[in-house]
């Protein structure tokens, strides 16, 4: 039977979701948003926004530990973990309020449940209330995220197992918290509850943490996470969990040397995401998805399906939220605009926002001599950009790979205080198609980060 008709159906409110159909409505279709859990999708309630408040709680009790190197008197430092957890609460209250208000658009239906394919343009709904609705439209655009993909292990049903969403309801701290995986959540929450007061051991399956990054700059960020207190074991694999009388768990790995144990009091499994895609039922509406369940999808976002899209981490590659926002700015320009942007060639920076941060666009070294490019290497220790000696943050490196024959920059790794900041500004660059002479030649105030730039673009291997 024919269900209610749209001119397109949301599914999710993440990032792009949050949006997209806002805009729809403005341009006078008749909009379903369908939300079957928080508005604002992972970013607003358990990524980004959560996240990075508490990240910026754990930095203030460091600097706060570290007064005395700059003459200041503080008495002893505690953390508080349940008024850090009202703090990110509020946080998020506030920027779920915000996109609430958002939504107060003629034409626009906000339908609560969950949606699940039923043809190529048509869904059911579950309603909250037990009910179900029937919806057909010309243009649906699937924006249901991903979740913590679940341990997978002997023992892991019997033991408490945080994510990274349930660490941060905790309101007192771990005495020793066990980390299962060595990227960038995992290297977050480490450095965090480390910070807060926590004995922390981070588990890395792999060789090396952030195994996307050059070796030079995750064996960097190893050596400062380990600098700070924090034990990483990389070649680590999970064999089993168990409990520990009187409360713990008791973690057996695999490691170069043979098996060894870990009791600690809590454990969080950081090793991954997985797609919303099973409740939706893909296969209803013939929407393809790849080997890992994710969305597959053309440049132009569409699915397998004609008016089918697909948009934010679903789709599987990067899970940003700045990219599900780029998303959504293709959506925007091709279904309204009658545009046709596409998602090739687009630059996809991001930032680990452990301290220091870690910034990084275009492609590693390692990348580019894979591609058998002829390159030249710019580095330089954060030791020797004047403003980070004048604020006591040196440790990391700035890195920046350029093509020799062109002098076009084609990547950077910025591993430093507002790493992130800095690589923005060489991406910025790498826009504007300048070389590497324009970046060494230019004139940067002093004394600030970006002044070192100048001294990195001239130094090379």
């Amino acid at each position: 039977m024919p269900g209610e008709y749209y001119d397109a159906i949301v599914i999710g409110t993440s990032q792009g979701g949050r949006f997209l159909p806002v805009e729809l409505a403005k341009a006078g279709r008749r909009v379903a948003l369908i939300e079957r859990g928080q508005l604002g999708g992972v970013c607003v309630n358990t990524g980004c926004t959560p996240t990075k408040t508490m990240v910026a709680s754990a930095r203030l009790a460091y600097q706060a530990r570290r007064s005395a190197e700059y003459g200041v008197r503080t008495g002893p430092v505690s953390v508080d973990l349940a008024a850090v957890r009202e703090r990110k609460r509020a946080m998020v209250a506030g920027a779920r309020e915000n996109y609430a208000s958002r939504l107060a658009q003629d034409g626009l239906d906000l339908i609560e449940g969950e949606a699940h394919f039923t043809g190529p343009n048509s869904v059911e709904i579950a309603l909250s209330d037990g009910a179900t609705r029937q919806l057909d439209a010309p243009v649906i655009v699937i924006d249901a995220g991903t979740r913590s993909k679940p341990l997978d292990i002997p023992g892991a049903d019997v033991v408490p197992v945080l994510d990274s969403t349930s660490i941060m309801e905790l309101d007192e701290l771990p005495d020793h918290l066990i980390v299962l995986g060595g990227g960038y959540i995992g290297l977050e929450f480490g450095q965090m509850f480390h910070r807060f007061g926590s004995r922390v051991t981070i588990v890395q399956s792999n060789a090396r943490l952030l195994m996307l990054e050059d070796d030079d700059v995750s064996d960097e960020v190893a050596t400062l996470l380990r600098d700070e207190g924090i034990t990483v074991l990389t070649s680590s694999s999970p064999l089993r969990v168990e409990p520990v009388d009187g409360g713990g768990v008791r973690l057996i790995i695999r490691t170069e040397d043979g098996e060894e144990q870990i009791e600690g009091s809590h454990l969080l499994s950081a090793i991954g995401r997985i797609p919303n895609t099973e409740a939706l039922t893909p296969g209803a509406a013939g929407i393809q998805l790849d080997g890992r369940g994710f969305v597959e999808v053309d440049e132009y976002l569409e699915t397998s399906v004609p008016g089918v899209y697909a948009m934010g981490d679903i789709k599987g590659g990067p899970a940003f939220t700045h990219l599900s926002n780029d998303d959504y700015r293709i959506l925007h320009a091709n279904l309204i605009g009658h545009e046709k942007r596409s998602t090739r060639e687009r630059t996809v920076p991001y930032a680990v926002f452990i301290d220091p941060q870690l910034g990084r666009v275009g492609i590693t070294e390692r990348e580019a001599r894979a591609q058998g490019r002829a390159i030249k290497v710019a580095r330089l220790p954060m030791s020797m950009v004047i403003r980070a000696l004048e604020t006591g943050e040196t440790r990391g490196f700035m890195k920046a790979v350029v093509d020799a024959d062109s002098g076009q920059i084609l990547g950077c790794a910025v591993l430093g205080t507002e790493g992130g900041e800095i690589m923005t500004m060489i991406q910025v660059a790498m826009l504007g198609k300048l070389t590497y002479t324009a970046m060494a030649d230019a004139v940067f105030t002093h004394p600030l980060l970006a002044e070192g730039l100048n001294t990195l673009f001239s130094t090379f291997d």
